[in-house]
């Protein structure tokens, strides 16, 4: 109030009041008083209104920090989105080159199709080609070997010829003793008989050779069989042996210890491996003072294991791998054609087996046929 007191000091002294001054000062008193609720609600709302800025401005920290949390993230989003981009773009462009790679390799794929068109068209007639040459090769071939068996068959004919001599000679003289039984009337039936029958004898031996020989001498298919190595032997030895013998040669041919050997194969073209292999032997005993041959047999395993082996001057040291090749020959000019072991090598080949020699300079050759053994099954191929 001392302050109300001062404000309202005025132009009169203290001991002289105006007149109405009371009223005026409770007036004056009841403004202020006013003015101070005023300023107290006034006071009372900043207070307010500073509580609310103070809760405003924690809220506003806080939806800072949110929005800082939030822009972290979007950052750490951006930042991801950016990489997922260029990753994006990357394979964007690692799949452009995959196209462009694969248009190229389209293309050359394409390419390649067609030249592989153009291969398997000339591979067809390459293939038809080589089919035809070795049907040639076969014809050829099958030549060949006809011609070194007429070959051998020339070579064989003088004793053919004697032995087509003994029958023939054989059934003219038991035809002249009929004849002359006849003649002389005096009919003995059974004499007439026994001669007659001896003829018939004969006559079976001849054409039994002459077979043989027309059998060996055929072109025809390779047909092949069971057929039993000593068989096989004996028929090549019927054919040459007179040959052997006007040459005062020995033919050693040893038992068979255990089962015989048999083998599939042709009884024909066998025959001729054997035929070759003696005439070899023939002409390398032609100079030597004691000719042998001498021929073994075995079962060995699962092959069957032939052995011709002379006593001869053998082959010179160095040629051993050669005298399987065609046209080559250790004879004089005009001896031999050089195809024999070369045929031979190739009929071996042909079965199956294999063939090799041994031989020393001046102590013979030995050659050693190998050919697998039968089985249980009859064979009914034919060779081509």
């Amino acid at each position: 109030m001392a302050v109300a007191g001062t404000a309202l000091a005025g132009p009169y002294p203290a001991s002289e009041e105006a007149p109405g001054s009371h009223d005026h000062l409770r007036e004056r008193v009841r403004e202020l008083e006013g003015r101070v609720q005023q300023a107290e609600q006034r006071r009372r709302a900043i207070l307010h209104m500073m509580g609310d800025l103070n809760e405003s401005n924690r809220r506003l920290a806080d939806q800072r920090k949110a929005m800082l949390h939030i822009l972290g993230d979007y950052e750490q989003d951006r930042r991801r989105l950016a990489r997922q981009t260029a990753r994006l773009d990357n394979s964007r462009r690692a799949l452009l080159h995959i196209l462009q790679d694969s248009h190229h390799s389209n293309m050359r794929l394409e390419a390649s199709r067609k030249a592989m068109i153009h291969i398997m068209g000339d591979l067809r007639e390459t293939t038809a080609e080589i089919q035809r040459r070795e049907q040639e090769l076969r014809d050829k071939q099958e030549q060949l070997v006809q011609a070194g068996k007429l070959a051998t068959l020339g070579e064989l004919t003088t004793g053919v010829a004697h032995e087509l001599n003994n029958p023939l000679n054989n059934i003219g003289l038991f035809v002249g003793n009929v004849i002359d039984h006849v003649r002389m009337r005096r009919i003995d039936e059974e004499q007439i008989l026994h001669d007659l029958q001896k003829v018939v004898e004969q006559v079976k031996k001849a054409t039994e050779i002459i077979t043989h020989l027309r059998t060996f001498g055929r072109a025809a298919p390779a047909t092949v069989r069971r057929v039993g190595v000593q068989d096989v032997i004996e028929r090549s030895l019927s054919l040459i042996q007179e040959q052997l013998r006007l040459r005062q040669i020995q033919v050693q041919v040893d038992p068979v210890e255990g089962p015989e050997p048999v083998v599939v194969g042709n009884s024909i073209q066998l025959e001729q491996v054997f035929i070759n292999l003696l005439a070899n032997a023939r002409d390398a005993l032609e100079l030597e003072p004691r000719k042998l041959i001498r021929i073994q047999s075995r079962v060995t395993g699962d092959l069957a294991v032939v052995t011709v082996s002379d006593n001869g001057p053998g082959i010179p040291e160095g040629l051993e791998e050669r005298i399987f090749d065609p046209f080559f020959t250790t004879k004089d000019v005009g001896a031999g054609t050089g195809l024999g072991l070369s045929i031979t090598y190739g009929i071996i080949k042909e079965h199956g087996g294999t063939i090799g020699v041994v031989s020393v300079p001046g102590d013979g050759a030995s050659f050693r046929i190998e050919l697998p053994l039968a089985g249980d099954e009859q064979p009914s191929q034919v060779w081509q």
